[in-house]
């Protein structure tokens, strides 16, 4: 009878922590890839969860059926205090987290290289390139290739290899798009890169994941995964626009504000992107950005 009640709570305790654990699960959209950096990703945190568990798991059963079985009223239970010089138990408490750690450390290594952000993804598809600037609380969006801009709404191709390259114009921040992988900082003065690849169409959120003053929590964007065809058809519509991002208008935009509505621009003006990061390197002699934004005339671009 005894043995049943225990069993019985067992059971409970069980199915009560495993639903606490997964609770929200349907929220964590890194679990939810829609590319193989996020894929793979995701199963590198599958698999150093599952490593974990084969410790964590036996030690939570032994907690519970050591306190059962040798419980104070249970007089059947046989004591035996006289194992520490046991060869076994020596063996399994260093034998099986040394496994362990040496598996992670592996996978880590491995991992490392396979995932290198600044890696680029081979595809047969022509890689686009996305110029990304962060300001103060929004994202720019520029597409070089294309002469347009966006504000707040990263617009992409599946199945094209994503060439990022990333700055700030402010603070720094950190660009990330959990449903694709491998979030990246952006730095004033400082260009860095990310190469990923959507394999799904859809709608993923797009967030900033440091800190950055008061407009931090708004400082989010949606990214919109279209079919190649459709995305062609999205960035001719985008070069009818009326809005014109010239410098007079990048300051503007730049000027601190939160929730600057979606706004796409046609044409861009030229070399912006190396004159963002150029703004902040004055003072190393990089100052060729900077020139290459003026005219013969020493006035800039308007």
């Amino acid at each position: 009878m005894r043995k049943n009640n225990a069993y019985a709570l067992f059971k409970a305790f069980s199915l009560f922590f495993t639903s606490f654990i997964l609770t929200g699960c349907n929220k964590m959209v890194v679990f939810q890839p829609k590319g193989p950096v996020a894929r793979d990703e995701a199963l590198l945190i599958y698999t150093a969860f599952g490593l974990m568990l084969i410790v964590v798991i036996p030690v939570l059963v032994m907690a519970i059926g050591f306190a059962i079985r040798y419980r104070a009223s249970n007089d059947k239970a046989t004591y035996k205090p006289n194992w520490a010089n046991s060869i076994k138990v020596e063996l399994i408490v260093w034998l099986v987290p040394v496994i362990i750690v040496a598996f992670l450390s592996w996978l880590t290594w491995t991992g490392t290289f396979r995932l290198d952000p600044y890696k680029p993804i081979a595809a047969e598809a022509k890689p686009l390139r996305v110029e990304v600037v962060s300001l103060d609380w929004n994202w720019l969006f520029i597409y070089p290739d294309y002469n347009i801009a966006t504000v707040n709404e990263l617009v992409l191709p599946a199945h094209t290899p994503l060439n990022f390259r990333l700055t700030s114009a402010t603070v720094m921040t950190s660009f990330y798009v959990p449903q694709l992988g491998s979030q990246m900082y952006a730095m004033a003065g400082m260009q860095t890169q990310l190469h990923l690849l959507a394999d799904e169409t859809g709608t993923f959120d797009g967030h900033n994941r440091e800190f950055s003053g008061k407009g931090y929590a708004t400082m989010h964007f949606k990214t919109i995964v279209k079919t190649p065809e459709e995305f062609q058809v999205w960035v001719q519509n985008a070069r009818q626009t009326a809005n014109a991002l010239s410098m007079a208008e990048y300051k503007a935009l730049a000027e601190p504000n939160s929730n600057h509505p979606v706004t796409v621009y046609s044409p861009v003006v030229p070399g912006l992107f190396d004159h963002i990061v150029g703004q902040f390197t004055g003072w190393m002699g990089a100052d060729g950005a900077m020139k290459s934004m003026t005219q013969p005339n020493g006035k800039a671009h308007e």
